[in-house]
């Protein structure tokens, strides 16, 4: 299997998620190359970066370890994270050495479970997979379909899941636990104490992007925590 090896770098280590959504000002070409080579400056161990353009330029430029993902939105389908065997292949094509995908219980927008795609990337490409999922159950179960890496990336973006404001540790905790592969921390990561909170849980690694690499986030963040400071001084 390719590259099973590379997880190994990941042990208590930090992965950067190097992502521009539609409409923000950094989404635009090379910006988050340029964010890729900042994280591995830092001492980041690996990228998770999304579509096969960025994937293959800051695999090219940056020379990490790169989980690769390609958000397809389908209108009225829930799944947008690598929905489909052709999501997984444009990203395999583009250098990804690992492909993440949604491996929640919700089917795609082909009508089909995550654990289907699993097996679809297995039989057809020589590449590692991890799944994002939301609960326990959803955890446990893409190990049990193939997985070589679980995410707790979607915890609270799931309508039956959790909806709290900061990491997933009770979900991180258990899923440590009871894995026999890896389990990346990551979700509502802001600060670097929570980040070893959830290895001192048992996560094998933490990725953390909007903390990072998203400005608009960021400054949001702050904007709305002072609104709310001057409103509680109009009071």
């Amino acid at each position: 299997m390719k590259n099973r090896e590379l997880i190994t770098r990941f042990k208590n280590n930090i992965i950067v998620s190097c992502q521009a959504q539609e409409g923000e000002p950094l989404h635009v070409p090379g910006y988050m190359t340029r964010m890729a080579l900042a994280a591995k400056q830092a001492g980041a161990v690996g990228i998770r970066a999304e579509s096969p353009a960025d994937i293959k330029a800051i695999k090219e430029e940056i020379g990490l370890p790169v989980i690769g993902l390609w958000k397809v939105v389908t209108p009225g389908v829930d799944v947008y994270i690598t929905p489909t065997l052709e999501a997984a292949e444009a990203i395999y094509q583009a250098g990804a050495d690992i492909i993440a995908i949604d491996a929640t219980f919700r089917k795609n927008s082909e009508g089909k479970w995550a654990w289907e795609l699993i097996q679809e990337i297995k039989d057809k490409m020589d590449v590692l997979v991890m799944a994002d999922i939301s609960t326990y159950e959803e955890g446990m179960n893409a190990e049990k379909m193939g997985a070589d890496l679980v995410s707790t990336t979607l915890s609270g973006y799931t309508s039956y899941s959790p909806q709290i404001k900061g990491p997933d540790y009770e979900l991180i905790e258990s899923l440590a636990r009871d894995l026999k592969i890896p389990l990346m921390a990551e979700g509502k990561i802001r600060r670097p104490e929570m980040a070893k909170k959830a290895l001192e849980l048992g996560a094998y690694g933490v990725i953390v992007g909007g903390a990072i690499t998203r400005p608009l986030e960021i400054a949001t963040e702050y904007v709305d925590i002072l609104e709310g400071f001057r409103n509680e001084k109009k009071a």
